[in-house]
């Protein structure tokens, strides 16, 4: 539970009470109940310590056992290609005839009834079935096959249409409660001398709600007793079970429910190997396979000059084209070892699981708010009575506790920083998403004209989900699992919520006047500004945030972005020497706390703010490490000079961010332009130094990707990689965008820019700039305040809130959120394009000073921002064409465009005559 007492409704279920209550004997572990399982986790599954993995229905985990096994077979025997006939080959024909056996067994069936074609997943198993069914198209003697699917299923069994339209093929859809009416209904009368093929697809359990469809369709739709569709349908039907998501859970008993086909995916009950699965024919259904192509290993004998082929005699022979993966088929014989072993069988396996699966479901249905309205909505076909009907998965939405459902990208977000993995959106079944979220086929137009693609985090659209949560269990998973997921809801959904107004802040009220540091003393007596006594100034710290104010007589940095010098303005990162000779504030050591006094944090009289003014400035040269502040920078094409050039990645290439390591915040970059080097500290660890541009023709060019983007870049060397290592405990690279690759901006260009000219992007996720008002964090650090039972005032101050954020640019002198509202920027010569506000993820949560986590700032913004967690807006430069060097500088002016459509009613009373505010 979060801190504070708990709501009604927000107790959790305890599991010896919910078992007592069960109407029928309920089964959890495998053989010595919690202890057992809890022993099995810490040895096979000691990687999942301090996680929650609830998505079983997408991948279950492989057990150590496993791999070790699998690991010491391939060291002690040499398997050769199964197309030769040397020993080694001969070994690896009998091992993977072996397999097959194995998989038939599994399955309760052999192969007097069944073969195994071994594919490349479920998916590509349904394929081979589309393209080699004997479809017999429409004509005028014929109405032809007919292919009908429930809409409950995988894309990848709705994408079999595809090849039936183009065989000239009518494709039926049906409903799940159609087919339920057929089997009432039964089949009429039809002509039994008739042998037009149809096939009828359908999963055995839906891989979106868990519902276990009856395997009984399976005798009555091939016998006739029942017709999918409900007008006459003359001839013979063939059944494909799509049994992926069943069996990953569920014994199947072929020898019971003879399907004709049977698609599987072996991953989905194993863990390991991925990207392997099977069709499992019947031997009725074999001979009517027809195969366009052949390949290497399918043909007994042909000629390459004449159109002469003979297909291998086995149907398995006849379609595995090529050689398969014998390596991954022989992985799967140590799978069902462990899997055996372990728990004794899939029917202890269904039990264990539909018993966790029953208890969550219990325990979130009686989860209530104060008010008596649920806290989430669940999207199923049944009430977890049996496994018979219902597989270990459970769909649902959250709501708040008006009944709006929160976006399933904010529930995944929050889930994560729990160290709680769930799956969301659709989960490639359209269909069911249709039918239990109420989203009509002119919504799902509308959702992609909105933008919406399948697997984005668009989870809203004019306030209606476009898709749900899901959470499903493996045989491995623990009640500590599903109680660590309701604790998770129970705390974000039912902790106790406060509504007391939150004041805001009006400029120069933000604390007192400083004394004159050395650092102020530094700046050049050649640039004297006097500046008005409301204006923030700040003091350069070392990865701390400091507001206050200055007497109007103190000397500042210009005003004025630009400085006067007759050096041609150079915005990439070959600048001039000259530049060089800017005199930065250093870093002091020193810190002072921001203070606002809530009552003087009103806004000024008459509804304005004061002047718009930068307060600080911030670049982060290596993307995810620590901020570096300054009071002034040289602007470059991509932004501020350096900011993100360089990343750290992992062995196989792969950026970091503190998502992944949060200690990478405590890796602190710091730019010499003078001397041209990068000093990068951290405790425990001596400096070490970078040089800020690649050595020519010694870089080790390599190429690496920043949101989906390839990006030329070079490693830095191993020094700088051994340094990182060590502090992070892991092997990692820093690498630097190449100098002469400029990655191209997505966002279009603004009004100012020229239409051949293109915003370019240094290793950023979205754009040049991150601008944040301080106005914005100070509603939010009142919010969280406010929402602390134990009134610690300085849980969240707010020098360490604006670094959560990871800005450029601060500002001060507008409204809390008054930023959202603009289109355009002025700062001296300088325009910006807003491209919109910042969607913000998990790396708010961290704690920039201690890389620790704490969720209540993404929870609090969730709440408060209509449940979409933005804060701050995207800059892009305008225009490309800088009239000379040019510079962003503390205490510089900000003059903001409005958007055309801002109501005027929205503005102070200063502003509603101007859309220019000053």
């Amino acid at each position: 539970m979060a801190d504070g007492a708990a709501q009604p409704g927000a107790e959790l279920l305890a599991f010896e009470r919910f078992r007592e209550a069960s109407a029928q004997p309920l089964a959890y572990g495998y053989g010595h109940g919690q202890r057992g399982l809890r022993e099995l986790r810490a040895r096979e599954f000691g990687r999942l310590a301090g996680t929650v993995y609830l998505d079983h229905a997408g991948a279950t985990l492989f057990p150590q056992s496993q791999l070790t096994s699998f690991t010491r077979d391939l060291l002690e025997n040499v398997y050769g290609n199964p197309h030769s006939q040397n020993i080694s080959s001969k070994l690896t024909q009998d091992t993977v005839e072996q397999v097959r056996y194995r998989v038939l067994a599994h399955f309760r069936t052999s192969p007097e009834d069944y073969s195994v074609i071994f594919t490349a997943g479920s998916t590509a198993a349904l394929k081979l079935v589309a393209e080699a069914f004997p479809w017999a198209p429409r004509g005028p003697e014929s109405s032809g096959s007919l292919f009908c699917y429930l809409t409950d299923s995988h894309t990848s069994v709705v994408g079999m249409r595809m090849v039936a339209t183009a065989r000239n093929v009518t494709s039926i859809p049906v409903r799940p409660e159609d087919m339920r009416s057929a089997e009432r209904r039964g089949a009429a009368a039809s002509d039994p001398d008739c042998q037009l093929p149809h096939l009828f697809c359908y999963p055995a359990q839906s891989n979106f709600s868990g519902t276990r469809y009856p395997l009984s369709w399976i005798g009555e739709v091939t016998s006739g007793r029942v017709c999918p569709v409900s007008a006459p349908a003359p001839g013979r039907w063939f059944v494909l079970l799509d049994a992926a998501s069943y069996a990953s859970t569920s014994p199947l008993d072929l020898s019971a429910h003879p399907a004709d086909f049977v698609a599987l995916s072996f991953y989905k009950i194993f863990g390991f190997p991925t990207g392997l699965g099977a069709l499992l024919v019947h031997h009725r259904a074999a001979p009517l396979l027809r195969k366009t192509y052949f390949g290497g290993g399918t043909a007994a004998a042909y000629l390459a000059g004449e159109d002469f082929y003979i297909p291998r005699p086995s149907v398995a022979e006849r379609f595995e084209d090529g050689t398969i993966p014998f390596l991954d088929v022989i992985a799967l014989k140590h799978g069902f070892d462990a899997l055996e072993r372990l728990t004794g069988g899939m029917e202890n396996v269904q039990q264990h699981t539909f018993t966790l699966a029953q208890y969550t479901y219990t325990a979130l249905r009686s989860l209530r708010y104060p008010s008596g309205a649920p806290v989430v909505r669940i999207y199923s076909d049944s009430a977890f009575r049996s496994p018979e009907v219902q597989g270990p998965v459970i769909n649902f939405n959250v709501l708040d506790a008006n009944g709006r459902v929160v976006g399933y990208s904010q529930v995944e977000k929050m889930a994560s920083l729990f160290n709680i993995q769930v799956r969301t959106g659709c989960f490639c079944n359209t269909g069911a998403c249709q039918r239990h979220l109420g989203i009509s086929d002119e919504m799902v137009k509308k959702h992609l004209q909105a933008g919406h693609v399948c697997g984005d985090d668009v989870d809203l659209v004019d306030g209606q989900p476009t898709g749900s949560v899901r959470i499903s269990f493996g045989y491995m998973s623990t009640l500590e699992d599903a109680q660590a997921f309701l604790k998770f809801i129970i705390a974000t959904r039912l902790r106790p919520q406060s509504s007391q107004p939150v004041p805001q802040a009006a400029p120069g009220e933000a604390g007192t006047a400083p004394a004159e540091t050395e650092a102020q003393s530094t700046v050049p007596a050649t640039v004297p500004t006097t500046v008005p006594a409301t204006v923030p100034n700040t003091v350069p710290t070392t990865g701390h945030i400091t507001v206050s104010t200055v007497p109007a007589t103190a000397h500042r940095p210009s005003l004025s972005p630009r400085e006067d010098t007759p050096t041609a303005c150079r915005t990439g990162n070959g600048w001039p020497p000259a530049v060089g000779a800017v005199r930065l504030h250093p870093p002091l050591e020193a810190t002072r706390p921001l203070q606002v006094p809530p009552e003087k944090a009103a806004a000024a009289p008459g509804g304005g703010l004061g002047p718009h003014v930068i307060t600080n400035l911030f670049l982060y040269p290596i993307k995810s490490c620590a901020a570096f502040e300054v009071t002034q920078w040289p602007v470059g094409h991509q932004g501020l000079l350096y900011d993100r050039s360089w990343m750290v990645v992992n062995h196989n290439g792969i950026c970091l961010s503190q998502k992944q390591e949060p200690r990478l915040c405590l890796v602190q970059p710091r730019i010499d332009l003078q001397q041209r080097i990068m000093v990068i500290r951290a405790k425990g660890m001596e400096p070490i130094e970078v040089p800020l541009e690649e050595n020519g023709e010694g870089a080790q060019i390599c190429q690496s990707k920043v949101c989906a983007d390839r990006v030329n870049t070079y490693d830095c060397g191993e020094k700088i990689s051994s340094w990182l290592s060590r502090f992070l405990g892991r092997p990692c690279h820093l690498i630097k965008q190449s100098s002469d690759f400029q990655r191209k901006a997505k966002k279009s260009r603004g009004k100012g820019q020229s239409a051949g000219a293109q915003a370019t992007l240094s290793l950023v996720n979205e754009a040049q700039y991150l601008l944040i008002n301080t106005s914005s964090v100070l509603e939010l650090q009142q919010q969280l305040h406010a929402s602390d039972e134990n009134g610690r005032e300085e849980l969240f101050p707010m020098r360490d809130l604006i670094s959560r954020f990871r800005a450029n640019i601060i500002t001060s002198g507008a409204s809390a959120f008054e930023e959202e509202k603009w289109e355009e920027i002025s700062i001296g010569s300088l325009h910006f394009q807003v491209l919109g506000p910042c969607h913000r993820c998990q790396m708010i949560c961290i704690d920039q000073q201690t890389g620790q986590r704490n969720q209540d700032v993404f929870q609090k913004l969730s709440e408060s921002r209509e449940r979409k967690v933005n804060f701050g807006v995207y800059l892009m430069h305008l225009s490309l064409d800088f009239p000379s060097p040019c510079f962003l500088s503390v205490g510089s002016q900000v003059l903001p465009v409005l958007k055309e459509n801002v109501e005027c009613h929205d503005l102070p009373a200063s502003e509603k005559h101007q859309n220019v505010v000053s």
